[in-house]
């Protein structure tokens, strides 16, 4: 089985990658699509170079490649995707034959963490809109996406992955829980610019607290990302 999850930056979805990875039965991949984004929009983010020689920079490559042999022939294979990479152009055929899950997190989290690695988001940088249309087109061609929400796993990590094991028929274990200080041997080149955190950490934060400030000039993509959000938690499990 290949699981895509979906989610847009800042938004647990390396500690999700980390989860699945520390299983002996899944392989993980992070962020396949990310070099090929930044060479098709000539976007500028740190570590840009880097990046683009780290990876395939054809998305029609990549795109072939997640729907074939599982690394190691595990059984399982989890692939951490950034909704704002699946620009005009990036292949989605593929998606028919993965189990989609949507891993969201309320924007104003999401906002306050990116602006702290890179000023000022727009819509677009966080995924939000991406996100929902995704959802929305999985649902279109009679998927059956999965929507999960990263406070609820951070309140209740046991409880939550396993209700996500069940919903992608997937067996729950416990090895999912906690893992190694350091990183992932599959990290992405960016880990040690955007990873820091993750990398100290041996298993999921405790739960979140109130809402962050979001600061005012950020205010009109806060209020322009909060409906995605709201459609796709009106279903989350």
């Amino acid at each position: 089985m290949r699981i895509a999850m979906w989610s847009g930056p800042r938004n647990l979805s390396t500690a999700m990658m980390y989860s699945f990875g520390a299983r002996a039965d899944c392989a993980v991949v992070d962020e396949p699509f990310y070099a090929a984004y930044l060479r098709m929009t000539g976007l500028d983010h740190p570590m840009r170079e880097e990046i683009l020689a780290s990876q395939s920079q054809n998305p029609v490559e990549v795109a072939d490649g997640l729907n074939g042999p599982t690394p190691g022939a595990r059984p399982f294979w989890y692939q951490k995707h950034m909704t704002q990479h699946m620009i005009p152009g990036v292949p989605r055929d593929w998606m028919r034959d993965v189990r989609n899950v949507f891993l969201i997190r309320h924007p104003a989290r999401v906002i306050a963490s990116y602006g702290a690695k890179r000023e000022n988001p727009t819509l677009d940088d966080i995924g939000f809109r991406q996100q929902a249309e995704l959802f929305d087109e999985v649902r279109g061609w009679g998927g059956d996406p999965v929507v999960i929400d990263s406070r609820d796993i951070r309140d209740d990590p046991a409880g939550m992955l396993e209700t996500l094991c069940d919903a992608i028929e997937m067996p729950f274990s416990p090895n999912m829980l906690s893992w190694a200080q350091g990183g992932h041997p599959q990290d992405g080149v960016w880990a040690s610019h955007w990873y820091g955190a993750v990398w100290r950490s041996t298993g999921f934060a405790g739960p979140e607290g109130d809402l962050p400030e979001v600061p005012e000039q950020l205010q009109p993509v806060l209020e322009a990302a909060l409906p995605f959000y709201e459609q796709m938690k009106a279903v989350k499990i």
